[in-house]
């Protein structure tokens, strides 16, 4: 199955991810802030100004799920406008890379925090350790990059939108269709789909029950060059939302 190569592969990339795509993963998290209001979150404000009491507790909680969440660029994407982001990953090296991250930023466990998971056994909806409040009622599930690894992404997106208040956001960033990865790249083991279409992403949030005010758009455009042949491809970044009725 997937899962478990991806998880082999993404342990071992884990301790290098962010310095090797540190540019992509800075061009992602700007192309994120940039569309708060067409996510369409309720979100606190960045400085806080608005939305604590004198005592500087918030007056709200708004709770992110990142899922897939690798080292975290989701959560780090949108910290700013939340109360607490919880990441769930397959690669436990990958959850250590996202927690020491937060750590270092001194952030604390009810701030940011990972754990390692898989929400999409198709015999297992509820995983022993993911049934605590903690991991339910959020007010956006997001997925970034993870949706073209998974075995079965339609029942990934029914799986996070069953973790979502009534309201909630279901978040996807993901790549437009494009041609296959070249057997000589060291991910392409992992890749089980290549792209999506509009009408296909828009069917899987219609399935899930999120596809109220559904919306997509293109964000970036990211070049990937394979080391082992020179094969360069060319792929369209989009960002799809949709709302749990």
């Amino acid at each position: 199955m997937a899962s478990e190569q991806n998880k082999a592969f993404f342990n071992h990339e884990a301790a290098t991810y962010d310095s090797k795509h540190e540019r992509t993963l800075a061009q992602i998290v700007k192309e994120i802030q940039s569309r708060l209001g067409f996510i369409g979150v309720d979100w606190v404000d960045d400085d806080g100004s608005a939305d604590e009491e004198q005592d500087h507790t918030p007056k709200k909680h708004v709770r992110l799920l990142d899922y897939a969440s690798g080292t975290g660029v989701i959560s780090r994407a949108l910290a700013p406008y939340v109360t607490q982001c919880v990441g769930i990953d397959l690669s436990d090296n990958m959850v250590e890379a996202y927690n020491s991250r937060a750590e270092n930023q001194g952030l604390a466990e009810s701030e940011m925090r990972a754990y390692q998971g898989d929400l999409t056994v198709a015999d297992d909806p509820n995983p022993a350790g993911f049934t605590s409040e903690n991991f339910l009622n959020f007010d956006i599930a997001a997925v970034g990059l993870g949706f073209h690894h998974f075995d079965d992404p339609a029942l990934a997106a029914r799986r996070l939108v069953e973790r979502l208040r009534p309201g909630g956001v279901l978040l996807v960033l993901d790549f437009l269709p494009h041609e296959k990865m070249h057997s000589a790249h060291a991910a392409s083991h992992t890749v089980t789909h290549h792209g999506f279409s509009r009408e296909a992403i828009q069917k899987i949030f219609d399935d899930a029950g999120a596809g109220k005010d559904f919306a997509l758009e293109d964000v970036a455009v990211v070049f990937n060059r394979s080391a082992e042949n020179g094969h360069e491809m060319r792929r369209q970044l989009f960002l799809a939302r949709g709302t749990k009725a």
